[in-house]
């Protein structure tokens, strides 16, 4: 692990996104609410936001840091879920790790929970969208690209 001894606490905040693509059938059971398994969007909120405060026990150079908040929102379109992860802290380091795993674990709930009707869905484009707070201030994906 870094140093991070001598850097300011501050509060900073981090937004992960992944997107599933399932057949429209699935779709409609998702947002039906009628998944054998249960209720799939609570069901991997709560996944995402326990993984976000397990982040250090998952990836082994990550510290573990003062999560303020921890929030899993979802999008629909046709065929598409876009999972999307909000993690504040108040600490020395950022909240970056602990947004993509919020949304990694969120999607992989997901899959895991309508695998049985669509063993074909994918989770593409996880990745870091924005974070703010600490050195480098603000960052949003396009802005910088």
């Amino acid at each position: 692990m870094v140093e991070i001894a001598e850097k300011a606490i501050s509060a900073r905040t981090a937004v992960a996104r992944a997107a599933l693509r399932m057949l429209p059938a699935t779709m409609r059971v998702l947002r039906s609410g009628r998944a054998a398994k249960g209720d799939v969007l609570a069901v991997a909120r709560v996944a995402g936001i326990q993984a976000a405060k397990r982040t250090p026990e998952l990836i082994p150079l990550c510290h573990a840091i003062a999560l303020t908040k921890s929030e899993i929102a979802f999008q629909f379109s046709k065929n598409l879920l876009i999972v999307e992860a909000r993690v504040s802290a108040l600490d020395r380091t950022g909240a970056e790790m602990e947004a993509l795993t919020a949304a990694s674990i969120a999607a992989l709930t997901i899959y895991d929970m309508l695998k049985a009707i669509d063993r074909g869905m994918t989770i593409e484009r996880v990745a870091l969208y924005e974070k703010h707070g600490g050195k480098t201030g603000s960052w949003r994906r396009g802005a910088a690209e």
